[in-house]
């Protein structure tokens, strides 16, 4: 690799050549095999999409979610009992029909989700009371047919690692108040991961298939369009009435289940990086960083004592859960180093030579302000994890600089309708009201702002569509 200071493309400018370019120069995933929407992840990404995934199975453990995993392909009869349903995923849906000798007797479909094929084990699973709640979660690969343009990790074919979690009920109460839960976990996700986002419940006319509602978790990509983190699903009893998933409650009654569900998949880490990455390249929060720390021995050929003292440093930092990496390749320069390693997105640097021996010292380099610092050996250790708080801060602040850079209010936009982003719209809640609006910004309305980044006024100081505004509606185009 020739040496770099940079990608040296503006992300703002140019986001698509920028994305690619950093995928391909850090080793995140290989666009190159011959199935759209399928792409290879290298060791270096798939470290860092697992690592993204370990921080929400562990909120699932924590609030009571326990893993299961149910198979690949659904038979047509089990997969069509929703219609609603079939109508929102049969058009995208992959379906195997046999082998190249024989064909089967029913056709079966790829999973672009779970529903179908978990609802139809919970009949037989969930007979009383006593077997309520149910929460159960899985890691499973799906398969979409996307008919829009694909990207990689943004939008695919085949979703790396989809984090699904679906759960029962014995009231309408208690499933609501799991909504409630759901949405804690996810901002608990997103915040860790320093991504800023809206809230919207989407509307009804748009609502995932065979739900009674849902809230979405939008933000936005330096290209203005808007990203999908995740979902938190309302199944109310539609799914329980297609299965005839019922238990017998306390009084004696025999009665229907009620069912939420919530995912999230790889696109969070394409959010990570076209949000924090920069004209260096990737930048990761420390928590989900492959390498949290390398060391840079600064030596020539035989100066062990330099590289003993960064083996040493090494193992202590390593002792202690740090993940690192310590780069004593004699081919390359330091400052190659230095430059090839923050294009990975390395949250800090350790550097050692001769005068960093002497001292029982090391020199600290930090990837958000560029700067050094020297301290004792002793103190590395709680030095870093300062550091990596302060980077968590600056990421979060800049993310949401970012999302304000990226969002509008639609009286500014309709004086500036070149403009590349979300919209905000004082909304009265009705479709016609929302016709009007995506007539006149060309973007579709992505639902109701519940939960904002922005500080809003009230809405009702505004009209909408000759109406009164009672609320706010998220506008853009959307991945």
């Amino acid at each position: 690799m020739s040496i770099r200071k940079s990608i040296g493309i503006d992300k703002y400018e140019n986001f698509p050549e920028w994305y690619q370019a950093v995928l391909k120069e850090a080793g995140v995933i290989d666009i190159r095999y011959p199935v759209k929407g399928m792409y290879v992840w290298m060791p270096y990404g798939l470290k860092a999409l697992r690592l993204t995934q370990r921080i929400i199975v562990d909120l699932l453990e924590k609030t009571g979610h326990q893993e299961a995993y149910f198979p690949t392909m659904v038979p047509e009869s089990v997969f069509s009992r929703e219609k609603d349903f079939l109508q929102g995923f049969g058009g995208e849906t992959f379906i195997v029909e046999g082998t190249m000798t024989r064909r089967f007797n029913e056709r079966l479909f790829v999973r672009p989700t779970s529903e179908t094929v978990m609802y139809y084990m919970w009949n037989m699973w969930i007979k009383g009371r006593k077997d309520l709640p149910l929460k159960m979660y899985q890691v499973v690969n799906v398969f979409r047919y996307e008919t829009k343009m694909t990207h990689p990790i943004l939008r695919v074919r085949e979703i790396m690692g989809f984090i699904e979690a679906h759960t029962a009920h014995h009231s309408r109460e208690e499933a609501e108040k799991q909504i409630i839960e759901a949405i804690g976990i996810y901002k608990e996700f997103f915040n860790r991961l320093q991504l800023p986002y809206f809230i919207v419940k989407t509307p009804p006319w748009d609502t995932f298939a065979g739900a009674e509602y849902n809230y979405d978790f939008i933000t936005v990509m330096p290209d203005g369009k808007g990203l999908e983190l995740g979902s938190v699903i309302n199944l109310g009893q539609k799914f329980a009435g297609a299965f005839e998933i019922k238990f017998m409650d306390t009084d004696g009654e025999e009665k229907y289940v009620y069912q939420t569900c919530y995912g999230v998949s790889e696109r969070v880490l394409g959010a990570v990086i076209g949000i924090h990455g920069d004209e260096v390249g990737l930048f990761f929060p420390p928590e989900i960083a492959p390498i949290q720390v390398v060391i840079v021995p600064i030596m020539k050929p035989g100066e062990k004592e330099i590289l003993e003292y960064a083996l040493k440093i090494g193992s202590m930092l390593e002792s202690h859960g740090l993940r690192v990496f310590i780069d004593s390749d004699l081919e390359h320069t330091p400052g190659w180093k230095y430059y090839y390693w923050e294009m990975k997105g390395v949250p800090t640097r350790i550097e050692v030579g001769a005068r960093e021996v002497e001292t029982s010292t090391v020199t600290i380099a930090r990837r958000d302000k560029r700067e050094k610092q020297v301290v004792r050996l002793e103190e590395v250790l709680e030095t870093l994890r300062k550091i990596w708080s302060e980077i968590n801060e600056y990421l979060r602040i800049k993310g949401l600089e970012h999302l304000k850079k990226k969002t509008i209010f639609l009286p500014d936009y309709l004086e500036n309708k070149g403009f590349n982003g979300l919209i905000i719209a004082p909304w009265d809640g009705s479709r016609g009201c929302a016709e009007e609006l995506e007539k006149e910004t060309g973007k579709n309305v992505l639902g109701e702002i519940v939960e904002s980044p922005i500080p809003l006024p009230s809405p009702t100081q505004y009209m909408a569509c000759n109406n009164k505004a009672d609320r706010y509606a998220l506008l853009g185009v959307t991945y």
